[in-house]
């Protein structure tokens, strides 16, 4: 499952990373933790209902911030759900173990596994799109943190005393460049952005990368969703250009910022990452 402020979707992974089925809809609007919950769980319905092998596991990536200790979720951009059960509700609904994490730290192991990072140890994988996550895996170790929201750069900040953000604080990349900050800077949808807006979204996520690869000594930044893969090259090549301009250590000399290489399928098999990686740990401790 890939559970995000704009849309919802479910599909069943094989072992191989093949996307064998797939559904999706919008995430529903308002104050009711219910609606959403429910729009999940119909779409699980008709995957489920899909001829096909059954499920040994839901992987879940989910928007954040959250709790995996506790299996809670906040998501900034799905405002019904406050410490929402969101991994106890599933386990009672589907009668299935349920493994839950950060929907860009989902889309880091999907990379690693099939993607653009494949045989890469040290790198990061971000999501640009409603909101901005990120996920860091270094020495092949994907890291969680104290509650499982290690990687969220989208909270760094970039133009001090720029728009404030959902999470209080005022220039967070996520408040510059998402696509909810696009169309509220420039009236229109980030799709229809300005080839200005498109470099502006790259010089600062350029600025953002540039503090992790120094800060974290990677080589190598993968970057997905709507915003990100729907500007192109203009985008990718404004954010290259920064890195270099801001970094100057000799350990950060090529570092790379990349298309992610799973396309749209990427969030629906970075959950599955999730799901097998918790599947293999179980079977590990029985």
């Amino acid at each position: 499952m890939d559970i995000g402020g704009t849309k919802l979707a479910v599909g069943v992974v094989d072992e191989s990373g093949q996307l064998l089925e797939r559904r999706q809809s919008p995430t529903p609007s308002g104050e009711d933790p219910e609606l959403v919950f429910s729009a999940v769980l119909a779409l699980c319905e008709e995957v489920l209902g899909s001829p096909g092998p059954d499920p040994s596991i839901a992987g879940v990536g989910c928007g954040g911030p959250m709790d995996t200790v506790g299996g809670t979720v906040s998501p900034l951009n799905i405002s019904a759900w406050r410490s929402f059960a969101l991994a106890e509700r599933l386990g009672e609904a589907l009668d299935l173990d349920v493994a839950l994490d950060n929907d860009a730290k989902a889309l880091a192991l999907g990379e690693g596994w099939l993607g653009a990072a494949r045989h890469c140890d040290n790198y990061l994988a971000m999501v640009v799109s409603t909101g901005i996550g990120g996920g860091i895996v270094l020495n092949k170790v994907l890291l969680d943190g104290r509650l499982g929201n290690a990687g969220h750069l989208g909270h760094l900040v970039v133009e001090p005393g720029g728009r404030l953000c959902r999470c209080g604080q005022r220039g967070c990349l996520e408040a510059e460049v998402s696509g909810t900050a696009i169309a509220a800077i420039t009236g229109r949808p980030a799709a229809e952005a300005a080839p200005e807006v498109v470099e502006r979204c790259g010089v600062l996520v350029g600025r953002a990368l540039a503090a992790v690869v120094t800060l974290l000594d990677l080589d190598l930044c993968v970057a997905a969703g709507s915003v990100a893969l729907g500007f192109g090259a203009p985008f990718f090549e404004a954010a290259q250009r920064t890195l270099e301009e801001m970094t100057g250590l000799f350990y950060t000399d090529g570092a790379r910022v990349i298309p992610a290489g799973l396309g749209d399928e990427g969030p629906l098999i970075g959950a599955a990452a999730v799901g097998f990686a918790a599947a293999r740990e179980l079977e590990g401790a029985r």
